[in-house]
């Protein structure tokens, strides 16, 4: 029931509907107040809208977006409240009295102030907005101001109605006495601090606080790049939490031929990407984009098929490549939008078949093997569980934009995968990642989600309570409470190697001070990985965990597991490098024949049913080598998706890079050449004129 209530009220939480119903409450109490009058009910229930509503807001409720969109948004909701309090002075016997009109002057210049205070800081905004967003990219030639305190510009509509809180309370205090002064010093402070609000935003309209017009920002980016030349670009444009996609090639782009490059097209995904010293460039704008000048790259690289790939797919002096993010089965691994690229790279051969097998117009002449590079972090299986118990991972996928119920086993199969695990006869640790996007499209599997979580979570407490694992954490509590000392450390330590910029920096500022610091990326990728290690001994071994966000990395997970669960996706084609043993969910019901001709990547996999009947299999593989039948097909699959172990994934990924720019190279000298042996205009009407006989010639006219 409460979870509906949630879904209805557009809140994301307990306490946000909680925040929600005291907001609804809370103002038909304040109309009660000023109508019976009530000082005391009025100022309580003023008092209960001005917290409901700060904590919606600093939440960030999706119903404070909604009440704006019917006409009720927060400028609405404070007049409300003041004309109400307007209401309770008329209806306390001062509406004839000075202060009465003094209230009413009051609201009347406060409303008035909002203007152009809104208006400025604005303005501040629009002009403190670059075309661009870059990382790693020397824009010291620009002179770039530092950005505005945070605090006059970050929520600064929101702020600014606040300040009627002295007006209201001092009017409710002289209501309530009778001393009037107490009304005209609220009145004085609100009206004093908006007017000073307005002043404190006027200096930062200076040219000298503000950045270089758009045309000099675009010079300043051209210059830099005729400078630095790039010659390999990842191009890249998605939805908020897509930057994974991104993230996956950061290592491999830092150590590939050539002079990397970063162009993206969101500005809100520059803050999402890791700690890297390849330049990057953020141009949301399509007209930016296509005068961006990108003619000494040979080679540009797409980890996603999104519309906005035609603003680089234009450009006729590159070779262009998907690489996707990901190799699968999912139908998106043979997208026939792939045909308008040069080449297809896969890792290995079952891409090449899948492509074939589609028949979608992509050549095979056109696909390269490169492997996945990517997959270098993970470790291959020793053949027992690192641990007294194994753990297995379950990692589903999401539900996928058309919610067909053979996407993930979240919907149909996550609660009996789960509740085999947590029951199994011998003990096995779980640890559950979803996917980030899970109910992006199906609420449903964004509920089931949640009690997943609960299951574990309830699981681990009980495991907690038993003797056996009681001892385990008395043994190892010191270790563990070490391991969080570290975990804190280190995050604090990362926090500010992550986020070098001056706090309340903007992106301006911090587009021209974010250059690549080598020391402090490497001493970042020594710390990620103690991060890691802590994190894993910072809880037992027997411990339940659900693990989300970024950290830890999935690859991380897969090195703690001894077994995984999970879907037909890019994550069981990575597992595979691990040649740990792994079950996949025939969520649609095709039968464990049909699902493995389907889908490459199940074919050394354990074959689940929605009802997890199987997971056996699994576990007893994972326990004992000799129950491990599927060993050697997971070796040959292995080959079969990943393409072989030598020479190294990055040293073909390289070769073809390289031979991809050669034949952009040549493709450039050629058109050059036939350009140069193209005739001048002149010419070529002499030539036809000489093709004409004279007596055909049409005589001049006067």
């Amino acid at each position: 029931m409460i979870s509906t209530a949630i879904r209805l009220a557009r809140v994301g939480s307990r306490s946000e509907l909680a925040a929600a119903l005291l907001m609804a409450l809370g103002y038909p109490a304040v109309l009660a107040g000023a109508l019976m009058p009530n000082i005391w009910l009025f100022a309580g229930a003023s008092a209960v809208t001005y917290a409901s509503d700060r904590y919606l807001h600093h939440k960030g409720s999706y119903l404070v977006d909604r009440l704006a969109k019917v006409r009720a948004g927060l400028p609405i909701r404070f007049l409300v409240r003041q004309l109400l309090l307007v209401l309770l002075l008329a209806r306390e016997g001062l509406a004839e009295q000075p202060v009465f009109y003094a209230a009413v002057a009051c609201f009347l210049l406060f409303y008035a102030l909002q203007a152009p205070q809104g208006a400025l800081a604005t303005l501040i905004r629009l002009r403190r907005t670059m075309p661009v967003v870059t990382r790693n990219v020397d824009l010291h030639a620009l002179r770039i101001a530092d950005a505005p305190p945070k605090a006059l510009l970050h929520r600064s509509g929101e702020k600014m109605l606040h300040l009627d809180i002295p007006a209201v309370a001092g009017l409710l205090w002289a209501a309530a006495t009778g001393r009037t002064l107490a009304g005209y010093i609220g009145i004085g402070v609100t009206l004093g601090l908006g007017l000073l609000y307005v002043l404190l935003l006027v200096p930062y309209l200076r040219r000298s606080r503000l950045v270089p017009s758009a045309a000099a920002v675009m010079k300043g980016v051209g210059n830099w790049l005729r400078e630095y030349q790039p010659t390999v670009v990842l191009y890249f444009s998605g939805a908020d939490a897509s930057a994974y996609q991104v993230n996956m090639w950061l290592d491999t782009l830092e150590h590939v031929d050539g002079r990397p490059l970063i162009v993206m097209r969101e500005r809100s995904l520059v803050p999402k990407l890791g700690a890297t010293d390849v330049p990057i460039i953020c141009v949301p704008g399509g007209t930016h984009m296509m005068n961006l000048d990108l003619s000494s790259a040979r080679v540009c690289l797409y980890p996603a098929n999104v519309g906005k790939n035609i603003h680089m797919l234009r450009v006729p002096t590159m070779k262009h490549v998907f690489i996707g993010h990901g190799d699968s089965d999912k139908l998106a691994s043979v997208n026939p939008f792939s045909k308008v690229y040069d080449e297809v790279w896969t890792a290995g051969r079952a891409g090449r078949d899948r492509y074939a097998l589609a028949d979608v117009g992509v050549r095979d002449e056109d696909i390269v093997e490169v492997g996945r590079p990517q997959l270098a972090p993970i470790k291959s299986w020793t053949g027992a569980p690192k641990n007294p118990i194994p753990t297995i991972l379950y990692a589903p996928t999401w539900e996928g934009w058309d919610a067909n119920p053979g996407n993930t086993s979240l919907l149909l199969a996550g609660e009996n995968i789960v509740r085999a695990l947590l029951t199994a006869k011998n003990p096995v640790r779980v640890v559950y990642k979803p996917h980030p996007f899970t109910g992006l499209v199906n609420k449903k599997a964004k509920a089931v989600d949640e009690r997943i979580q609960k299951m574990i979570a309830e699981a681990a407490a009980a495991r907690a309570a038993e003797p056996r694992w009681a001892e385990e954490a008395a043994a190892a509590h010191a270790d563990q409470t070490a391991a969080k000392a570290e975990l804190a450390r280190l995050e604090a330590r990362l926090a500010e190697l992550e986020n070098p910029f001056r706090k309340g920096g903007d992106e301006a500022e911090e587009s021209r001070v974010s250059l690549a610091d080598p020391e402090r990326l490497a001493e970042t990728r020594r710390l990620r990985a103690a991060w890691n290690e802590a994190y894993w001994r910072s809880f037992g071994w027997w411990e339940h965990k659900v693990v989300t966000g970024s950290k830890p990395h999935l690859y991380d997970c897969f090195n703690e597991a001894d077994g995984m669960v999970s879907d037909i996706s890019s994550v069981v084609s990575d597992f595979i490098a691990s040649g740990k043993p792994y079950a996949v969910t025939d969520s649609a019901g095709v039968g464990a024949d049909e699902f493995k001709r389907q889908n490459t990547a199940v074919r050394a996999a354990v074959i689940l049913t929605n009802s997890a009947a199987e997971i056996g299999g699994l576990l007893d593989a994972v326990a004992d080598p000799a129950a491990d039948t599927l060993a050697d097909a997971r070796r040959d699959l292995r080959r079969y998706l990943l393409g072989p172990d030598s020479p190294a994934s990055i040293d073909r990924f390289n070769e073809a890079l390289r031979n991809l720019a050669a034949k952009a190279e040549a493709r450039n000298t050629g058109f050059a050449q036939r350009l140069a042996e193209q005739p001048t205009a002149p010419e070529i009407d002499r030539e036809a004129d000489d093709a004409v006989e004279p007596e055909e010639r049409t005589p001049a006219t006067t």
